[in-house]
């Protein structure tokens, strides 16, 4: 959008959707819960739900900022001691400041925000089972099937939460093939959030793969788990061409 329409100093459009999905997103998990027959304690229901709120505000604040930051020259694909923009401040102690935003943004708030997003989807997945053997996925399901994968591909790459993901995703399939040995079958709706998650994850190795080279971003993200942010990359392969 024009900045002559939601300048700097305002919230502009993502925001705004932001915003939206933190009062959208907590109420739709609640109706997640009251169909999951695994019920919880009514109070560990409001921490997970209180919980998942904080972060994703920790987050909307952090990526606002970040969003800027970017508009201004901020290269997410070098640390923030790194970046040219941060070098020149004075006093020097504002470079913490903005270390100290960046982990609120992407350490603090994506734990807060994630953990409690996964187990409630999870405890949801448990009660996706019948014993209707032909039931079908309707083809609303199948269309919804690709922008939905293309979405958790997101918010595992750019939230960096793949352990997490793949923990949950290794819980499905143990509560698959339990339930199979006691005659039960997913039903729709596990079907499309179990195949969900196969092609996510075969969308992340397809990313990873792609940038397994990248000497730079190899930097940014050293260790084990190697899953590069698409703002990373945006910012490193994109935004300069």
């Amino acid at each position: 959008m024009p900045l002559e329409w939601f300048p700097l100093n305002k919230p502009s459009v993502g925001d705004y959707f932001h915003m939206a999905y933190n009062v959208i997103t907590p109420f739709l998990l609640l109706k997640l819960i009251e169909r999951s027959p695994t019920s919880l304690p009514r109070s560990a229901v409001y921490v997970c739900i209180i919980t998942f709120v904080m972060g994703a505000s920790i987050h909307l604040v952090g990526d606002s900022i970040n969003h800027r930051l970017i508009l201004s020259g901020y290269q997410l694909h070098l640390s923030v001691r790194e970046n040219p923009i941060i070098k020149d401040l004075k006093p020097a102690s504002l470079i913490d400041s903005f270390e100290l935003l960046y982990y609120y943004d992407e350490h603090l708030g994506h734990s807060m925000w994630y953990v409690p997003f996964f187990l409630i989807l999870f405890l949801y997945f448990t009660g996706c089972f019948t014993q209707v053997k032909d039931e079908k996925m309707p083809y609303s399901g199948w269309l919804l099937l690709g922008p939905s994968a293309v979405y958790y591909w997101y918010l595992i790459t750019e939230g960096q939460i793949f352990v997490l993901y793949v923990f949950t995703f290794f819980a499905m399939v143990a509560t698959v093939m339990r339930q199979r040995r006691m005659g039960f079958v997913l039903d729709s709706n596990g079907r499309f959030l179990f195949y969900n998650f196969i092609i996510t994850l075969g969308l992340v190795l397809v990313w990873v793969a792609y940038l397994w080279n990248d000497k730079v971003l190899r930097k940014k993200y050293p260790g084990i788990i190697y899953v590069p942010e698409p703002w990373s990359f945006y910012t490193l392969h994109i935004k300069g061409s």
